[in-house]
């Protein structure tokens, strides 16, 4: 069993960073790979990045490639999503999710409550 919350969200201008942090617990953790997604106002769920249990292997977005790094501490049981040059369009609710594979938010068993981010123009 896996828990998850997210923090960092929040209020920012378009062209600012933010770094949202993925807080676990639960032993399997340092174990799973972790997807980030996120949930634009009126639309669907929608991925953002993923890292492998190692940190080893990333993938990303189309739309937030270059803009967007994910990283993690296994020691601290912590997965960052570094977002820098913000864009208006880069607003939502994100999640982070444990144990799945990739892109296909299906194979994840394990979400987080989700952190607000607003990006004005």
């Amino acid at each position: 069993q896996v828990q998850l919350v997210e923090s960092g969200g929040g209020l920012v201008q378009a062209g600012d960073s933010l770094r949202l942090s993925c807080s676990a617990s639960g032993r399997t953790f340092s174990s799973s790979n972790v997807g980030w997604f996120r949930q634009p106002p009126g639309k669907e769920r929608e991925f953002v990045a993923h890292v492998t249990w190692n940190g080893r292997y990333t993938a990303y977005a189309d739309s937030v490639t270059g803009r967007f790094t994910i990283s993690r501490d296994n020691a601290k049981n912590t997965v960052y999503l570094q977002m820098a040059s913000l864009k208006p369009e880069d607003t939502g609710v994100y999640y982070c999710a444990a144990a799945g594979s990739g892109s296909d938010q299906r194979s994840y068993p394990y979400w987080g409550q989700g952190t607000q981010v607003t990006v004005s123009s």
